[in-house]
């Protein structure tokens, strides 16, 4: 890992208008782009969800909401912790708000951003140790393959996910922390009661 190159190509992304200047397959994005992405050289762990939504977009900071609360404690760290950029990494599949669609929901992570930054920014950040993969699209990205058929059954096996050959970093898949995934959750009551105590111990060791 170079430091100055890691450095370059955080600044790269912040200048990056590709989905507005050339946007790949979609149209362009309907508003001013405003990458949001945590690099850094020294941090083991790296919080990888799907993309900013309004709240972020208009803050710059990940996770500025009631997501990133309920985040945080899945993880059972602080807001000091988790924005501390020589511990945490933040790597969106998506680094903009991609807009919203005809009911009110954010669109998918636009694509240019995994395209364009994604395998040159992992290579660079080598001293990765955890990645939490949060939702479909960041675990389609970091578990390739081995992502089961939906994103219930991809976490439900966090054990044989996070016994695969994941070199350097193991990956341990969640769902998105939105309000939205309240139902989920009180279906799957295995997720705080056997997933949740094991990611902690990750986080934890890791910090």
């Amino acid at each position: 890992m170079s430091e100055d190159r890691l450095e370059a190509l955080g600044r790269s992304i912040a200048a990056c208008r590709i989905c507005r200047d050339a946007p790949q397959g979609r149209t362009a994005l309907p508003h001013e782009p405003n990458p949001v992405c945590v690099v850094s050289a020294t941090a083991r762990i790296c919080i990888c969800g799907q993309a900013p939504g309004t709240r972020v977009h208009a803050s710059g900071r990940p996770f500025t909401d009631a997501s990133g609360d309920r985040l945080r404690d899945w993880l059972g760290i602080d807001a000091a912790t988790f924005y501390d950029t020589a511990r945490i990494a933040i790597v969106p599949m998506g680094f903009c708000f991609p807009g919203l669609d005809a009911k009110g929901g954010d669109l998918p992570p636009r694509r240019e951003c995994a395209r364009t930054w994604h395998d040159r920014l992992f290579a660079e950040m080598d001293q990765l140790e955890l990645v939490v993969a949060v939702g479909a699209h960041a675990q389609a990205y970091h578990l390739g393959r081995h992502r089961r058929a939906s994103l219930t059954e991809t976490v439900a096996d966090w054990r044989a996910i996070m016994a695969l050959d994941h070199a350097p970093y193991t990956v341990v898949p969640t769902p998105h922390p939105s309000w939205r995934n309240t139902g989920w959750l009180k279906r799957n009551p295995w997720f705080e009661a056997e997933l949740l105590p094991v990611l902690r111990g990750e986080v934890h060791r890791r910090l």
